[in-house]
């Protein structure tokens, strides 16, 4: 199934979101990561993006992607805009560091 112009719409706009916190983080550690406030809410505001634009996805896509974790992506966009005290940094850095390249990877090929 292709996307409509929605679905690409916000497919783009994650895949956007992606490289971006990919280039945020490039060679940095954990620590690194830990230690600069100001790339920490870089990254988490790009999840924002993701979650959002994962929210607006039609569910009809979704299906045809159910490898992809819509509703955990869209969970911690809840988390990181309403549970501020919630936010582990730990748990931010697995999902920019180990996750977003499979995603993006998951999503490039409906743009093309």
């Amino acid at each position: 199934m292709q996307p409509s112009i929605e679905d690409k719409s916000c497919i783009w706009d994650a895949i956007d979101a992606c490289n971006d916190i990919q280039e945020f983080i490039t060679g940095m550690t954990f620590t690194d990561f830990e230690n600069s406030k100001m790339v920490r809410f870089a990254v988490e505001r790009q999840l924002l993006v993701i979650g959002e634009a994962s929210k607006n996805i039609s569910e009809e896509f979704k299906k045809e992607l159910e490898s992809i974790p819509w509703k955990k992506i869209v969970g911690l966009r809840n988390i990181i805009a309403h549970e501020y005290g919630e936010l582990l940094v730990e748990r931010i850095w697995i999902v920019a560091s180990e996750n977003i390249l499979d995603l993006k990877k998951s999503l490039v090929k409906f743009i093309e």
